[in-house]
């Protein structure tokens, strides 16, 4: 079993000195461990783009058993960089319903009204863990961070089976003096480590709880009475049980998270509604897009 570590701080500043704690733990617990640095890659955008390594490290993604992300905390949230990358080699392609559905309909000849290109090795099971590293010390300053890093997983259904918040990091290494930290760092390694190899719905979570089942975050998004966990959309209902306010989510509520196979289900079956309906207007959109193109006001800069 392979874990694979992305470094996306400094190197050997604070997130990469947790990670490799977690990393040495997992190794400890038998595993096989790689360390990819996110500033070793070469991720190309815009109209320049040359070379660029998103496949080489999609394929490492492949080839492991458990992914293991540590980052720096940038204003609230993570780094650009670590985003863009997430945008590359996440979506349809490595998303478990669009692959499944995608080689069956093939193989039955059903049509497809828009097509993507799947590699059926992202149905093979995997687990996370994510460690984010800020120097803030009240939460408000670190709220955004670990459910930006779910969006890394959620395609091909990677199962978070730890997460990590770290605080009071600022400097270069200063999270050496915070012992507790790096044995909590270390127990994300050890946690990955017993999960590989699970099925997703057989995936044990160990990290600390949060108010959603689901995705284990409690970051919410309120309206009236109405509660959607940020992170997954998990939907529920405000309450107060013994005096204390709480979110009690239905099983339907449950099934609404874009965690769940059923929604990434639904989900395929809307963007192949979607396209087919655009097909039908496909002229017409053509002819409306050439003349909007005619306006041009854009400004650039000199090259």
């Amino acid at each position: 079993m392979r874990v694979l570590g992305l470094s996306a701080g400094n190197p050997n500043g604070s997130a990469e000195i947790a990670l490799k704690e977690a990393l040495r733990a997992a190794e400890a617990s038998g595993a096989d461990i790689e360390l990819v640095r996110l500033h070793d890659l070469r991720l190309s955008s815009g109209p320049d783009a040359g070379t660029d390594d998103t496949t080489w490290f999609w394929e490492r993604l492949l080839a492991c058993d458990g992914l293991i992300v540590s980052t720096p905390i940038y204003s609230r949230t993570i780094p650009g960089l670590l985003r863009l990358l997430g945008d590359k080699f996440s979506g349809p392609h490595s998303d478990v319903a669009f692959t499944a559905e995608i080689i069956r309909m093939r193989a039955t000849g059903e049509t497809l009204a828009v097509d993507f290109a799947v590699d059926e090795r992202v149905l093979r099971p995997r687990v996370a863990g994510f460690i984010a590293v800020g120097g803030a010390i009240p939460t408000r300053w670190r709220s955004l961070a670990l459910p930006l890093l779910h969006t890394l997983t959620t395609s091909a259904q990677i199962a978070v089976v730890d997460q990590l918040e770290i605080a009071g990091a600022g400097s270069q290494g200063s999270v050496l003096l915070d012992e507790p930290a790096l044995e909590r760092a270390a127990r994300v390694g050890s946690n990955v480590a017993s999960q590989l190899g699970r099925p997703y719905d057989e995936a044990q979570y160990l990290g600390a709880p949060g108010l959603c089942p689901r995705c284990h975050l409690s970051v919410m998004l309120l309206d009236g009475s109405d509660v959607e966990c940020a992170t997954c959309g998990a939907a529920g209902r405000l309450a107060v049980v013994d005096g204390e306010p709480t979110v009690q989510f239905s099983p339907e509520g449950l099934a609404q998270s874009v965690l769940d196979y059923r929604e990434k289900l639904d989900h395929f079956r809307e963007v192949q509604q979607t396209a087919a309906r655009h097909a039908e207007s496909r002229d017409w959109i053509t002819t409306r897009v050439a003349e909007i193109a005619t306006w041009d006001p854009r400004i650039h800069p000199d090259r």
